[in-house]
């Protein structure tokens, strides 16, 4: 933020320095045209005895700055340094020599210079007019534009300006990837880890379970120790395969749903009611079954902690437009508008005890390996959340 920062008062100053040194030489520009004009009516009042050779000099070394000279009812006389449509008469200076192309052309361009409005007025607010008096005592005005170096000029800070946002921006997005590389490979060396420490201890509990049975425990106890080390061996499975591309399946959702339910179902408050509203039609999508368990768990889990073990857990399910959707809505304390995307955050919790890692998590899961959406559907503090999964439809 402070790079950011420091880089934006750099871009500030170097604008206003490099105007600044545009106005003053647009400045220098104007002052020689003052200087221009008042030669070449001195040139047009001249007498035998003047020092037309000094005059002429003058004239002659505007190589550069574009230059009419009309009359109050912009009938162009001369002109000089103007880039003409057509080829052929870029070494005359004589209105009338021209092709009726060019004419049109520059009598456009004055046109267009002046709005419509009388020169007079114009001489006095736009230093692009001079009025002078030339031929015969009628009065004449000398129109002038910026040379290509200083319209050049004005546009380099402006080009400068986006080459070094887009440097900027560049770099700032290949320190954002790396970083976010780098937290990829934390994550996926933690999960693998955990699933390789979690490995030897569910072996022993599954051999320590036969051997309960062997001493007259009951059937039923043995069975649901069972029940939970396989879970934990599911667990351990789900992380190992967290780094690496899951093997896609043709499963049907409903059926996914239902069977990731039955184990959180008792496992959590009684006075937690969850209701399924699954469509009428099961549909088809491809993909990895344990981590889509995974993911209608932890948002399970979310829904109770976010009720503190008591209310209504509605999941419905339904498809459009070849989207398979899934709705978790809690009647829990709900969530701010302002914190919609930053649930997915890692780090982002509202427990004491957490890491808050849990639907970052399964956003990975949703967004990466099944190519879906999650995101926050609707939520108000006090009444509730719904959570909204989108999954494309198996063709």
């Amino acid at each position: 933020m402070i790079g950011i920062t420091v880089a934006a008062i750099v871009v500030i100053i170097f604008l206003l320095v490099s105007n600044n040194l545009i106005k003053q030489l647009a400045n220098q520009e104007r002052d020689r045209m003052d200087i221009w004009a008042k030669a070449t009516e001195r040139l047009a009042t001249a007498d035998v005895g003047s020092d037309l050779e000094f005059l002429l000099g003058i004239i002659s070394q505007n190589n550069s700055i574009p230059v009419l000279i009309c009359d109050k009812n912009f009938n162009i006389s001369e002109f000089r340094n103007f880039q003409l449509p057509e080829r052929g008469d870029e070494d005359k200076s004589v209105f009338t020599e021209l092709s009726t192309k060019n004419k049109e052309y520059l009598s456009n361009r004055l046109i267009r210079a002046a709005n419509g409005s009388a020169l007079k007025s114009l001489s006095k607010s736009n230093r692009h007019f001079i009025e002078v008096e030339l031929y015969g005592g009628e009065n004449q005005y000398i129109y002038f534009e910026d040379s290509k170096l200083l319209k050049n000029l004005s546009v380099y800070p402006y080009i400068q300006m986006t080459v070094m946002v887009m440097l900027a921006l560049i770099i700032y997005l290949a320190m954002v990837y790396t970083k976010r590389a780098e937290q990829n490979r934390v994550w996926v060396g933690l999960s693998k880890e955990t699933a390789h420490q979690l490995g030897t201890p569910i072996s022993s509990l599954m051999a320590w379970t036969e051997y309960l049975q062997t001493t007259g425990v009951g059937r039923e106890i043995t069975d649901e120790i069972d029940k939970d080390v396989k879970r934990l061996s599911v667990i351990a499975n789900r992380f190992s395969k967290i780094g690496s591309r899951p093997e896609m399946q043709l499963e049907y959702i409903n059926e996914v749903i239902g069977k990731s339910l039955d184990y959180m179902k008792s496992r959590v408050s009684g006075k937690v009611e969850i209701r399924l509203h699954l469509s009428e039609d099961d549909y088809g999508v491809l993909l990895s079954r344990p981590l889509v368990e995974w993911v209608m768990e932890n948002l399970t889990k979310n829904a109770v902690d976010a009720m503190q073990g008591e209310g209504l857990l509605d999941i419905t399910t339904g498809s459009e437009r070849n989207i398979i959707w899934i709705e978790v809505r809690d009647t829990g304390k709900g969530i701010a508008k302002k914190n919609f995307k930053t649930v997915f955050n890692p780090g982002y919790t509202t427990k004491k005890r957490g890491w808050g890692l849990g639907l970052t998590l399964v956003k990975r899961i949703v967004e990466e390996y099944h190519k879906g959406k999650i995101y926050v559907k609707e939520s108000e503090i006090g009444v509730g959340t719904t959570f909204r999964i989108e999954l494309p439809e198996a063709k």
